[in-house]
């Protein structure tokens, strides 16, 4: 890997839960489990960006392989990106475990992934992005248009804030209540840190930094007040790339 700029944001620095800890990877892995449907959500992503078996896809951010290990047979090749070297490596065992031999995978982030092949026809990216301040958000919704065909599409998936500000401390505990019935102590103290020490966006914001980033926004569903998926095409106007 080349030598990251003394200024640029460190990606691979953990700023909230400790993903760098195999331990907490697979806590990570045994809570969402219960929580979600894996092979239904990649289902739907499948089915709004329109891939097929002929189709490459970058997986930024892919965690424990949510996407990747329901994905891989639905496409050509995928390539499995995750600055956590302990989540990337679970997702590899699992692939290795399933027989998937369609994975490339990288340890890097939206900041230091090089993508050296051809432009893929998609990215997916769940859960991920909060991860960085704003201004390095849209450095790297830039480099992801970058790495796609002209319009090739994007799903983007994470935690934006829909609520109306004054009434912040209401959502926010409303919530942690919401979690809190889960039973799963662990994931509501995930939340507590979520909210203090990473850095969710306004949906106007996020809104704004694809559009900027050239991306034409084709769907949002905003859910709950706290959760946001986008589907996306990128654009061949220089008006939004070049916006200030």
């Amino acid at each position: 890997m080349a030598k990251i700029p003394n200024w640029q944001y460190d990606e691979f620095k953990q700023c909230g839960v400790d993903f760098s800890d195999p331990a907490e990877v697979v806590r990570y892995d045994k809570r969402h489990r219960k929580m979600r449907d894996f092979k239904k959500e990649t289902q739907s992503i499948i089915e709004q960006l329109a891939i097929s078996d002929k189709d490459t896809v970058i997986d930024l951010g892919c965690g424990t392989g949510a996407f990747t290990l329901n994905a891989a047979q639905n496409c050509k090749k995928i390539y499995a990106v995750d600055v956590s070297k302990a989540m990337l490596d679970f997702c590899k065992n699992k692939c290795r475990q399933e027989g998937i031999r369609n994975v490339e995978f990288r340890n890097a982030g939206f900041l230091t992934y090089k993508h050296k092949a051809k432009p893929v026809d998609a990215i997916v990216s769940r859960l991920a992005l909060h991860h960085l301040p704003e201004f390095w958000k849209l450095v790297a919704l830039r480099r992801m248009a970058s790495m796609l065909k002209q319009d090739g599409r994007l799903y983007l998936f994470d935690i934006v804030y829909s609520f109306k500000i004054n009434d912040f401390k209401k959502a926010m505990k409303r919530w942690i209540e919401i979690t809190s019935k889960t039973g799963c102590r662990d994931f509501k103290k995930g939340i507590e840190i979520h909210i203090g020490r990473e850095f969710s966006a306004f949906d106007w914001v996020m809104e704004g930094l694809l559009e900027r980033a050239g991306f034409k926004i084709i769907k949002c569903d905003y859910k709950e007040g706290f959760f946001a998926g986008f589907l996306c095409r990128k654009t061949n106007g220089k008006e939004n790339a070049e916006k200030k």
